[in-house]
């Protein structure tokens, strides 16, 4: 590849990482073209880019936009996913298709500048994902609500219940 060539290739791949903060590595290596596609369209369908690169132009952008972390992660034949609601459901996603198509590999991932290896790829699928880390907290703040709000209407039902008794009782 010319040299001109290639700072053509790594100046439109730091354009479509821009703004990215999180992102898969993807290994396509044995995944044949009708995979591929169902694949890509699946991705794309959720919001999600994939770029196949070389791997030093991919290290340059990526140390372009701020996401060195990710350089180690980029091993042999890659691919770069980003993009979608999160990184987290990508993930799930791809784990999912690495199901019904064998050959493909989650090398690895970015997560807010934190690295996850291959061994560590089932353990970030299982993270929740913003929306489910929200309705966590609205759930327990809820609940924490309603116990003590059942405290407090308890003994107060017990006492009105108590004063009618009384009353009942001096009007006889």
């Amino acid at each position: 590849m010319s040299k001109p060539i290639k700072i053509l290739l790594q100046k439109d791949l730091v354009g479509r990482l821009e703004g990215a903060q999180s992102l898969a590595v993807l290994g396509l290596a044995g995944v044949d073209g009708v995979q591929t596609n169902r694949l890509r369209r699946q991705l794309r369908d959720e919001g999600v880019a994939v770029s196949v690169v070389k791997n030093s132009v991919a290290r340059y952008a990526l140390e372009q936009i701020g996401l060195s972390s990710a350089c180690g992660l980029i091993d042999g034949p890659c691919a770069l996913a980003w993009g979608g609601d999160n990184i987290v459901t990508v993930v799930r996603g791809l784990l999912e298709a690495g199901k019904e198509i064998p050959a493909l590999v989650v090398k690895g991932a970015l997560l807010e500048g934190e690295a996850f290896g291959a061994d560590r790829i089932e353990e970030l699928s299982k993270y929740p994902t913003r929306e489910e880390a929200i309705a966590t907290v609205v759930m327990l703040a809820k609940s924490a609500g309603a116990r003590l709000a059942g405290c407090l209407i308890g003994p107060g039902g017990r006492l009105a219940g108590a004063i009618k008794g009384i009353e009942e009782t001096n009007e006889n």
